[in-house]
């Protein structure tokens, strides 16, 4: 159990008779504490201390392995032990709201702490399994404002009371959305103009409408959407939130309510209300629990009213590195090669929402220096880096990808990144800018790396452009991460990795070496019952060697050009990729053939 610390004493001194009662509990080791309270036998502790020294766990660790003490009885007698306020039971109705607006879900999930009420003495009584992590008690007073008294909870009951008490906001939407039935001026409640500084600080008193939008945004952020629909059907309302890439329904408002919750949407992202007929977009800027979020708004209009999507970007979430994206050894370095050379086009290829932009952020994150001259142009700047200059497109005055790279060159650029290659102009500009000594990173919507190089031809850029020009290709996708808490343990066949297009020797390396788990069905609290929790790249990165350079000028078809790389570079494809991933326990077998299924048409 995370929460059973042990002293020096524990390992060294074995338990040995039943101590006298007379020496204070705090003043014993855990094992002995255990003896006296819990019925255990000098010989259980004995066991649970070698088990210590083996596995290099805690001695309560050990003990709940072991299955002599269970994680109560560890708990209480640790709370013996510190001479703590022990929580058998914790109700969420006993937490304060008002402590809940100051410390995010994520934090209080990985330190296994709750702050729950204000004491008399002014400090405040933090129930936590961890009563040993003072780093995390430094930083819940820094949050709180406020000194804190620990009181010890086993980590089930903490994690519990946690997702109920920040699981009132999903039970807030849905009450909202019933009490819209009995509210008659919902088009008068749409139009209030005020909008909330911090969406965990509205009152009670704030319209319907208002605080059944505001919940909503609060509940996408909290289970980590990254998008937000909004659709309108003929007798009812659909809000659906895509979460690790899979759309899910959330609430089902009445279709009265239609007109009034879109119209709220459109007036907090600065959009005609009364233009119902032509699509619009907008951006919403909120803070929720001191987060800044920026909200990308789009609408459409359809036979039966306004569709909504909005796009979450929170600008607090640190950036990822190379290493945190899912490359294994081998591909960070063949990474880091690339993005070390002084020249040339490096391209990155996939469907919208495969993280093309994150990897190519992660990317000159790594190159980013002060000797170094790093320009973007997006569609639009999704995250802002320090120290690199970034341009949005805007169409409306001419600024378009090739016309942002053509005023770049006379910037005099080191690095260049752009957005999406979408045009012949856009990319001779690029192969132009690659050719007279610039490191050019861009994307193109292909399904897998050696795609790319026939959509430039496609495009009407001259093969030898191509073949001069290009350094490397890279096709990614994102699988779902299989949730470590309740994943299941699964056996692949020789037949089911087969059916998969792997080549013989990598079934039998995977069979061999693998170790293979499926979701868990009904999921649990720690993915928010679905199985999967986050989601990690897949990749297939292709050098343009001398091989695939003589296949390019030869006008060769893709899959010519993806047999070569394979043969002449061991290339491993973007299914083998996540099999080698799913054999690892990173993700399933089921999630990558989902993913992968487009790449391998």
């Amino acid at each position: 159990m995370d929460a059973a610390t042990q002293t020096d004493s524990d390992v060294t001194q074995p338990a040995v008779a039943v101590p006298a009662l007379r020496v204070p509990l705090t003043a014993r080791p855990l094992g002995e504490i255990l003896v006296l309270t819990a019925g255990l036998t000098p010989a259980q502790v004995d066991e649970a201390l070698a088990h210590q020294a083996e596995k290099g766990v805690r001695v309560g660790e050990a003990l709940v392995a072991l299955k002599h003490a269970t994680e109560e009885q560890i708990a209480r007698a640790l709370a013996a032990q510190l001479d703590l306020e022990y929580l058998a039971k914790l109700h969420p109705d006993e937490v304060e709201n008002e402590l809940l607006a100051k410390l995010p879900i994520t934090f209080a999930k990985q330190a296994k702490l709750l702050p729950v009420r204000h004491l008399d003495d002014g400090s405040v009584l933090v129930a936590t399994a961890e009563p040993l992590d003072t780093a995390a008690m430094d930083h819940v007073r820094l949050l709180l404002g406020a000194t804190t008294t620990p009181a010890l909870a086993t980590p089930q009951t903490v994690v519990d009371v946690i997702n109920r008490v920040y699981d009132r906001a999903s039970d807030e939407s849905q009450r909202l959305v019933d009490s819209l039935e009995e509210n008659d001026d919902l088009a008068e409640l749409s139009h209030e103009l005020e909008e909330p500084k911090d969406l965990l600080v509205v009152g009670d008193d704030e319209a319907p409408i208002i605080r059944l939008v505001n919940s909503l945004l609060f509940r996408a952020a909290k289970e980590r959407a990254s998008d937000i629909h909004i659709e309108s059907y003929e007798r009812d309302m659909s809000v659906r939130f895509r979460i690790d890439g899979v759309l899910r329904e959330v609430i089902k408002p009445p279709k009265r309510a239609q007109a009034s919750i879109i119209s709220r949407v459109k007036i907090m992202g600065g959009l005609n209300i009364a233009e119902k007929r032509l699509p619009q977009d907008g951006r919403i800027r909120i803070k929720i629990a001191g987060r800044d979020i920026d909200i990308r708004l789009s609408t459409t209009p359809t036979i039966h009213g306004e569709r909504i999507v909005m796009r979450l970007l929170d600008k607090s979430a640190v950036l990822l590195n190379l290493e945190d994206i899912g490359f294994d050894e081998n591909q960070l370095r063949i990474m880091q090669g690339l993005i070390d050379r002084p020249h040339g086009i490096i391209l990155v290829t996939g469907p919208t929402g495969s993280g093309k932009t994150t990897t190519l952020y992660a990317a000159l994150s790594r190159i980013n220096t002060p000797d170094l001259n790093i320009m973007t142009i997006e569609d639009p700047v999704e995250y802002q880096l320090k120290g690199i200059s970034q341009t949005p497109v805007n169409p409306k005055i001419e600024l378009t990808f090739a016309n942002g790279l053509r005023s770049f060159l006379r910037q005099d650029p080191d690095v260049i990144m752009v957005g999406e290659i979408r045009d012949l102009e856009t990319a001779e500009i690029a192969i132009q800018a690659s050719l007279t000594g610039h490191l050019v990173f861009s994307t193109v919507h292909t399904n897998d790396a050696a795609g790319s190089i026939t959509r430039l031809v496609d495009m009407g850029v001259q093969p030898f452009l191509v073949a001069s020009s290009l350094v490397a290709a890279m096709a990614q996708r994102l699988v779902r991460v299989v949730c470590t808490a309740c994943r299941v343990p699964t056996t692949v066949t020789d037949q089911e990795l087969r059916t998969s297009g792997l080549r013989d020797e990598q079934i039998a390396e995977f069979l061999r070496t693998g170790t293979f788990f499926r979701a868990y069905d009904k999921g649990c609290a720690e993915c928010n019952y679905t199985g999967y929790h986050g989601r990690t790249g897949i990749y297939e990165i292709m050098l343009v060697d001398d091989a695939v350079r003589a296949l390019i000028l030869k006008n060769s078809d893709s899959n010519a050009i993806k047999r070569e790389a394979v043969h002449s570079q061991q290339m491993l494809l973007l299914r083998e990729d996540g099999v080698k991933k799913a054999s690892r326990g990173i993700s399933t077998l089921e999630e990558v053939m989902r993913v992968t299924e487009e790449a391998m048409d």
